[in-house]
């Protein structure tokens, strides 16, 4: 079986911040704005974001999965400069999205996530479908992509997220119907362990013990703006959560310089085979260049 391509990135947080209007400026989005002008414009760079989109085309992946936080104060503004962004990614086909915090900054603008960019975060068979509804489902070659969402408004300094347990319940279905018959991708924005109690995912452990029962194959997340890898326990084997830096990250920031991954999945001899590779920015070399390949299954 010819190998299937998915490429992986996140958390964008797309520059520059546009200038919001005196009147927008309340609450926690004070204090983003403060921290956007103190630190993150010096970390982020469209310039990075613009050059991984360069290089993931020319690696021709099947489909490209985004695990959140394209906005960073969620200024109206901003919703609309993200939609543009995700159609230079591809179309909605080809593209699945799922939102992350920031996209949640605050509740009165959440609501342009399904405005602006709900083709993306749309199942298959809901062409009718005009409001957000989690999870989704979306058949890709040999793989059912399940987009879940933990983004939920929270106060200032808190950055947690949350399934709740409407989601839960059809994560638990949906991972039981199809168990045997695909090569299951779970997208999420928070990772399901936390190093920081005030960016944890509140309702990890009702979804970890769903894992334990019925499995994945893969989890992709955002969040915590660095490479990373975690295996967590499922029924038959561990199943691999992957983790990426911000898609902006410069060079010599706090976090993991901008990457992404890239996983080829096939069918061999009646068992999956996924194969992970990461390109980006390194310290060492300028450039994108391959930083890492690995067979996970």
């Amino acid at each position: 079986m010819t190998a299937f391509t998915l490429a992986h990135l996140s958390d964008p947080h797309l520059a520059p911040l546009p200038q919001p209007k005196p009147s927008e400026l309340f609450g926690k989005r004070v204090l983003g704005y403060l921290n956007w002008h103190r630190n993150r414009k010096h970390r982020q760079s469209r310039a990075f974001a613009d050059a991984l989109v360069t290089d993931i085309k020319t690696q021709h992946p099947d489909h490209i999965a985004v695990t959140g936080d394209l906005v960073n104060i969620g200024l109206d503004t901003e919703f609309a400069a993200a939609r543009d962004w995700l159609r230079s990614l591809g179309q909605p086909h080809d593209v699945s999205l799922v939102p992350g915090n920031h996209d949640a900054y605050v509740r009165e603008t959440y609501p342009r996530c399904a405005a602006q960019w709900l083709d993306y975060m749309r199942g298959d068979g809901a062409d009718t479908q005009t409001q957000l509804a989690f999870p989704y489902l979306r058949k890709r070659g040999p793989l059912v992509l399940i987009g879940a969402s933990t983004a939920v408004p929270t106060p200032p300094f808190m950055a947690t997220g949350t399934l709740g347990q409407p989601q839960l319940a059809v994560l638990e279905r949906v991972l039981s119907q199809t168990a045997n018959n695909s090569f299951r991708v779970l997208l999420i924005h928070h990772p399901l362990r936390a190093k920081h109690w005030h960016k944890r995912l509140t309702d990890a452990a009702a979804l970890l013990d769903i894992l334990r029962r019925y499995g994945a194959e893969l989890i992709l997340h955002g969040h915590d703006h660095k490479h990373s890898l975690m295996w967590l326990d499922g029924p038959a084997r561990q199943i691999p959560a992957v983790g990426v830096p911000s898609t902006s990250a410069a060079i010599g920031g706090k976090h993991d310089a901008a990457a992404y991954n890239l996983f080829r999945v096939a069918h061999e001899s009646d068992a999956w085979r996924c194969d992970w590779s990461v390109r980006g920015y390194s310290e060492a070399r300028d450039g994108i260049t391959e930083l890492r390949t690995q067979r996970l299954i």
